[in-house]
């Protein structure tokens, strides 16, 4: 059998426990307990002692502490202290908070013997246990893929947004090169009517100085 013992403890108030074999675990238990009594921060944490492991699970103030064989790794026995650490609170609730030594034991002793069994000598807890493992995987796994497709979302509405700019400032910019075009046609032809202008000018200008006179009196007896 790979757990074979397991309290429920406010502090160092043990409100239940079980044994499933004649052990010193107690007195062992009580000195962990008193020894994480006064600390404010959840932890899992396990102990060695001989052949055998403790591994307790402190969250909220409430520890669940269960003795394992060292065969049993850690899988199983933190799968066992969450199981029952759910089981006492959907139980007995805020009656956790001033309940006396052993106040539960009666009834939730025998809780802990079965979970104990369970989790000890059924193949399913271990596969579950493994499938809970790979669940939380997937869903880690899916809540990464979602925040990969959330950030791919806003680099694609940031590209489209970019993209609209783009082509407004083209449209503009075509607008402005028309115009720039049109002015530039006129000045070219401005420019071309003025040099036309002085060239006649200077031929006129010439044939007046060979022909004697503006009227060109000479060029036309």
């Amino acid at each position: 059998m790979a757990i074979l013992y397991a309290l429920v403890a406010r502090g160092s108030v043990v409100l239940a426990e079980f044994s499933a074999t004649s052990t010193t675990a107690n007195s062992i238990a009580r000195q962990i307990l008193d020894k994480i009594a006064h600390g404010k921060n959840d932890t899992n944490v396990s102990y060695s002692q001989d052949r055998y492991i403790f591994h307790v699970k402190r969250t909220d103030g409430l520890t669940v502490l269960c003795m394992a064989e060292d065969t049993a790794q850690r899988r199983i026995p933190f799968a066992f202290l969450e199981d029952i650490h759910q089981r006492f609170v959907r139980t007995y609730g805020r009656a956790i908070l001033s309940a006396q030594a052993y106040a539960m034991n009666d009834e939730f002793s025998r809780i802990l013997s079965q979970q104990m069994d369970y989790y000890s000598n059924d193949p399913n807890a271990d596969r579950i246990n493994r499938l809970r493992g790979e669940m939380s995987q997937v869903r880690s796994v899916m809540i990464e893929n979602i925040d990969k497709v959330l950030e791919r979302g806003d680099r694609l509405e940031l590209l489209v947004g970019k993209t609209s700019t783009m082509q407004a400032n083209s449209f503009r910019f075509r607008k402005q090169s028309r115009r720039f075009r049109n002015t530039m046609w006129w000045k070219n032809v401005k420019l071309t009517m003025i040099l036309i202008f002085l060239v006649m000018a200077i031929v006129y200008v010439v044939v007046a100085f060979v022909c004697h006179g503006l009227t060109l009196p000479s060029c036309f007896k």
